[in-house]
């Protein structure tokens, strides 16, 4: 055989041979990796607003830095949806449930004790009410607030952008 010939062979394709199966035993791995990080970058959402939120605005405003420590309080009428099972008179929400402000102790008690103790006097509570909501609701929430003993109290509104 030429040396030339010997070339041509080595680098003919072979008919008898099937092309090699791809090797799926690091799929479970790229899966669980795929599904780690979708589950680190995916933002859960606390709760759905069952009620009216538009917020007032303000002048002086601040950014919150420490968020995983603030709970939220829904005030303001319902929504469309839920108008013929409570009306249309503002009301309060507590996570995903209507509520009275009398209802405020019990929801303060249950988030104190699913916090960690050096974290409980840390626990921030944001008031999120309509610019419609009359002060008397306010009042009677802030009441229950004090009752608590929850004395961490915000008022979340949007920036103004004129000064008065």
């Amino acid at each position: 055989m030429s040396q030339e010939h010997a070339v041509a062979h080595k680098f003919q394709r072979s008919t008898g041979k099937e092309t090699p199966k791809i090797s799926t035993s690091s799929l479970p791995d790229i899966i669980f990796i795929l599904l780690f990080f979708f589950m680190m970058v995916t933002v859960m959402r606390d709760s759905s607003l069952k009620v009216k939120n538009v917020l007032p605005a303000a002048t002086e405003v601040q950014k919150m830095e420490k968020k995983s420590l603030v709970n939220f309080m829904y005030v303001g009428a319902p929504v469309e949806k839920y108008r013929a099972e409570v009306g249309t008179a503002p009301r309060l929400q507590l996570d995903d449930q209507f509520a009275d402000p009398e209802d405020i102790g019990a929801w303060v008690q249950v988030l104190k004790s699913n916090t960690a103790e050096d974290l409980k006097s840390k626990l921030i509570y944001s008031l999120k009410a309509d610019k419609e909501v009359t002060m008397g609701l306010i009042s009677d929430i802030k009441q229950e607030m004090r009752k608590a003993e929850a004395l961490k109290l915000l008022y979340s509104t949007q920036v103004r952008s004129e000064v008065y």
